[in-house]
Order: C-alpha cells, then structure tokens, then sequence
C-alpha cells in the first residue's frame, strides 16, 4: 500500500473518532445543561411555562421555593444571571410590597435580598435558569429563549 492511501485511511479514521468524540461531548454538555424552574405551582404563569416545555419534550426540574425556599447565595446567583437588580424581581402588587412600604424605600440591594428570602411572596416567578444564563419568563413564551 504506498504512503498517500495509508496517509488518507488514517487521516478519514482520525477525522472519525474526532466526530465521534465531539458528539458524545456535546451530548454531555447538553446533559449537564438542566433546566430548573423556580415556581409557586399554582400560578398561572408557572404552568404555561411547564406545559411549553412539555409540549416541547425537554426535561426539567421544578423547585417551589414557597416549600423550599431560595436562599440568599443562590437568588443573587439567579439575579446575576439574569443581568437584573433586585428591584426588578420584586412584585410589587402584593400586600407585602406595600406593608413594608418598599415602594418609597431606600434599601439596598443586600437588604431586598434578604426581603425577598424572608417573603417569597415578594419574588416575581417563574424563574428559569439554565447553565450560565435565567430568565424570568413572564409572559411564559420568553421560555424559548433558554432553549
């Protein structure tokens, strides 16, 4: 067998092997990449969101974090993630939004974190986090951004 056709079988069998290799890597990747929802399972919003990803055949978890709540370390995780301040997580139509007067306060960011793990009830849901990035997927269609 001269030299060129032994180099191109070892070239076309390398060239297989490194194909083989990326794949399972990417499946591996793809299966390290979980999606968590962070949800109240009663609210609407929690639902579609479930259900679109149903429909869609992607696995995910889900964590009522009025059952187990979010802690502290974790929710500034999800805010980094999600490139957004506090604030902008807060709901602001629920009474204790307005019994703790958080309209017209001065906090800072550390101490509304803390609001908001002491009373979920203050946390906009659902929150979808996938690897590196979340979303608060409100309206639950922006759940296809994660995907």
């Amino acid at each position: 067998m001269n030299n060129r056709l032994r180099f191109a079988q070892t070239f076309s069998m390398i060239r297989y092997e490194l194909s083989f290799v990326t794949l399972t890597a990417n499946r591996y990747r793809i299966a390290i990449m979980k999606i968590t929802i962070y949800q109240k399972p009663t609210c609407t919003a929690c639902r579609q969101t479930s259900a679109i990803l149903k429909e869609a055949g992607v696995d995910f978890e889900t964590v009522n974090y009025y059952v187990e709540p979010i802690p502290k370390k974790k929710l500034k995780e999800l805010l980094a993630k999600m490139n957004m301040p506090a604030r902008g997580l807060l709901r602001t139509k629920e009474p204790i939004y307005k019994e703790l007067k958080l309209a017209e306060s001065k906090i800072s960011e550390d101490e509304l974190i803390d609001l908001m793990v002491k009373h979920p009830d203050l946390i906009q849901r659902p929150i979808v986090e996938k690897g590196n990035k979340a979303i608060l997927a409100r309206p639950a269609e922006r759940i296809r951004e994660i995907l």
